[in-house]
Order: C-alpha cells, then sequence, then structure tokens
C-alpha cells in the first residue's frame, strides 16, 4: 500500500515517530525534574517505558528519514513483521506504564490528598509527565496499528 498515510519511509511515518520521541522524551524530562518521583514504583516504571519508546522511536526516525532521503522501500514483510513485533511491544508497554502512573496521579489528587496535605509534592509534574506518556502511547498504537495493517496486506 504505497500511499498509506504512516507507512515506513514516508512523511507520515517519520512526523509519528517524531511525535512519539519527542513526547517520550518530554515525559522523561518533566518526571526526571520532579522531586522525589523515584520512590513511586509506577513513575519510575514509566520513565523505563518512555526511555525504550524513546530509543525506539528515535532509531526508527533515523531510518524513515534515511529511507526519505534515498528515497528506499522500507515495506519488504521482514521489515514490517520487525516494526509490528517493536511498535506492539512499545505500545503495550507505554499504554501499560502511563496507565499505572495516571492511576497514582489520580490517587494523590482525589482519593487520598497527598498533593493537599503534601504541597512539596510535585502533583502538577506527575500529571504532566503523564498526559505526556499517554500522548507518546496514541502515537505509538496508531504506529502500531499502521504496521499490523500494512503487513496484513502482504
Amino acid at each position: 500500500m504505497p500511499g498509506m498515510a504512516g507507512r515506513p519511509g514516508s512523511w507520515g511515518g517519520l512526523l509519528l515517530r517524531v511525535g512519539q520521541t519527542f513526547f517520550a522524551a518530554a515525559c522523561i524530562g518533566v518526571m526526571g525534574s520532579s522531586l522525589g518521583f523515584a520512590s513511586y514504583t509506577a513513575f519510575c516504571y514509566l520513565v523505563a517505558s518512555m526511555g525504550l519508546q524513546m530509543l525506539w522511536s528515535f532509531g526508527l526516525a533515523c531510518l524513515d528519514g534515511y529511507a526519505i532521503k534515498a528515497k528506499k522501500d522500507l515495506t519488504s514483510p521482514i521489515l514490517l513483521s520487525l516494526f509490528v513485533v517493536g511498535d506492539w511491544v512499545t505500545a503495550i508497554l507505554s499504554f501499560a506504564a502511563s496507565s499505572s502512573a495516571g492511576g497514582v496521579v489520580i490517587l494523590f489528587q482525589k482519593d487520598v490528598l497527598f498533593c493537599r496535605r503534601y504541597p512539596q509534592l510535585p502533583c502538577g509534574k506527575y500529571e504532566l509527565a503523564t498526559a505526556f506518556a499517554f500522548i507518546s502511547w496514541a502515537l505509538s498504537a496508531t504506529s502500531a496499528l499502521i504496521m499490523f495493517w500494512l503487513l496484513a496486506a502482504f
């Protein structure tokens, strides 16, 4: 399917990968600048998951950039199989990490009111980092679905 938006080696694919990389890096940056995030397992898992997401997406963004510049086709069944597995693994890990961090943020803000009792907790940063992680996951899930669709079309 040469005309499908978001396929590997296209401008749409490059834009998806750059978006994934940017939002994963933003999540890591915001969470890393938050005081005490390492005390909570869900936030540590979020940082680890976004680190993997950032590395995978950056590598594929570089590959997409090269394919655009050299006018190479990246839609061979072997490459698509690799992209499908990598995208699904990173998408599932990102969703799990984002959901667990989101659960902790909701717990802190709404249920046990930690954010009111302990104003030194950077709850706004925790929330922002979680939002960035969900955006990165949404872009990753989009890529995973596109890769699966392309592989199924072969």
